[in-house]
């Protein structure tokens, strides 16, 4: 099998820009096996011969929602590498006629899915299972934009109304 088809690329139906990318899984009694990134493939959904240039991993409890933050030059594929999360997007660009529209995903360990987010696109998610490893890879020009640089959403915002599956999750103080 080539590199080139080992992802299913589909484009968002909700939020302009967004794609899911499904990885070719092989399974079998040990487990599974997927490739999550390709350097030759995946530079083609990002401009100008931008590249990704690091990693975070985060490790999050259940109940734990972290998020909605994003900035103006990120571009970020996610996943969830360890457990279950309910990941959400949120169309942060005034410019997009889908400007404050959302989408959710369910993602897994056992059925991967990598989300492809351009700038200006918050990002956040929802602990479904006991434990949960999330997984930014990022690409941007310059220095990377921190905490302090970013936007943030409160996650409740009714001018949103995302459709958490539970009412009083553990935050953080910036996601208060």
């Amino acid at each position: 099998m080539s590199s080139i088809n080992q992802f299913k690329i589909e484009k968002s139906k909700k939020i302009h820009g967004i794609h899911i990318i499904t990885p070719s899984i092989g399974k079998d009694d040990r487990g599974i096996i997927y490739t999550s990134f390709y350097d030759d493939y995946f530079k083609d959904f990002l401009p100008n011969g931008l590249h990704f240039k690091h990693d975070k991993f985060s490790s999050s409890k259940k109940n734990v929602l972290r998020g909605i933050h994003g900035d103006v030059k990120s571009w970020k594929l996610v996943t969830c590498v360890y457990g279950e999360i309910y990941q959400v997007v949120v169309d942060c660009r005034e410019e997009s006629p889908t400007y404050n529209h959302w989408e959710a995903f369910t993602i897994n360990s056992e059925n991967p899915k990598f989300i492809l987010l351009p700038p200006k696109i918050g990002n956040s998610f929802f602990v479904n299972s006991e434990l949960a490893i999330y997984h930014y890879k990022l690409a941007y020009e310059g220095e990377y934009l921190d905490a302090k640089d970013q936007f943030s959403l409160r996650w409740n915002d009714p001018a949103i109304g995302i459709k958490w599956p539970i009412e009083k999750p553990i935050l953080s103080e910036r996601d208060k």
